[in-house]
């Protein structure tokens, strides 16, 4: 079954990419905040206290792909034993020329198994489904559909915590997204913070009702948008799959060891 138990978690390690590393949602020294950074600080607030902070640690880099996790982040994970670990993976692996759902799928069961059987709990998401957005991303809807399937299926297996993303209307909305259409905004974060303390136990529904009627934009102001988006966004991303680069080349994890999350109240 799926978990949704709230639990007084003193340690919290985020597993992930771009995602779970918060990008487009600038923080402090040149680093990104990011849902992860929120959620920390909600649990520290909701339990935690001046003398028994949250231990925090955010493990995600931006470009990695679900392997790279593997290798990487899930080890250093079991290596701080934290009581409450999230996982969310799988884009970066979709959006590659070739995708074996089987194995992606494997990668995440391999995640999960080896957190749950050293004895942490385990958060994972499902995202959401591009077609309703972009032409362009909903030629891969098949593949966020496999991966959204596969994930409820593990996280029912393992008895997880799930954020599923799948029919959630309110992420179809522009104004939560940075100007790459790849990344979430501060605005994206927030709500995913809120998702997840939902999903935890912690939290109400509100997060789900989408904020006001969508905007729409004239098609002059479309194209200029797609025109502006291709130059800046859409360019550099297919330049960086011929090199065979990543946007998380010489990135290192913002919290490899713990920090103290102390409550703002």
């Amino acid at each position: 079954m799926i978990q949704n138990q709230a639990k007084e978690w003193k340690s919290f390690v985020a597993i992930g990419d771009s995602f779970t590393e918060g990008v487009a949602d600038p923080g402090v020294n040149d680093t990104y905040l990011g849902w992860a950074d929120r959620l920390a600080s909600k649990l520290a607030d909701t339990y935690g206290t001046q003398t028994d902070p949250l231990r925090y640690a955010n493990l995600a880099v931006r470009g990695r792909l679900l392997p790279q996790m593997l290798k990487e982040q899930v080890p250093r994970a079991l290596e701080l034993h934290p009581e409450l670990v999230s996982f969310a993976g799988g884009i970066n692996d979709a959006m590659r020329g070739s995708f074996d759902l089987n194995a992606k799928a494997t990668d995440i069961e391999r995640a999960v198994r080896e957190l749950r059987a050293g004895g942490h709990d385990v958060l994972l998401f499902a995202f959401g489904n591009p077609a309703r957005t972009s032409k362009v991303m909903g030629l891969l809807s098949d593949r966020f559909a496999g991966l959204r399937s596969a994930t409820v299926a593990i996280a029912a297996a393992y008895d997880c915590y799930l954020v599923d993303f799948w029919d959630r209307e309110v992420f179809d909305d522009p104004r939560i997204w940075d100007e790459d259409r790849l990344h979430l905004n501060p605005r994206g974060h927030e709500l995913v913070s809120q998702a997840a303390m939902q999903a935890l136990g912690w939290g109400g529904g509100h997060w789900l009702v989408t904020p006001g009627d969508i905007p729409q934009s004239s098609f002059p102001h479309r194209v200029i948008g797609h025109l502006t988006w291709t130059k800046n966004h859409g360019w550099p991303w297919v330049r960086r799959r011929f090199r065979g680069a990543s946007s998380g080349d010489g990135i290192s994890a913002k919290y490899w060891d713990y920090v103290s999350v102390l409550p703002r109240v």
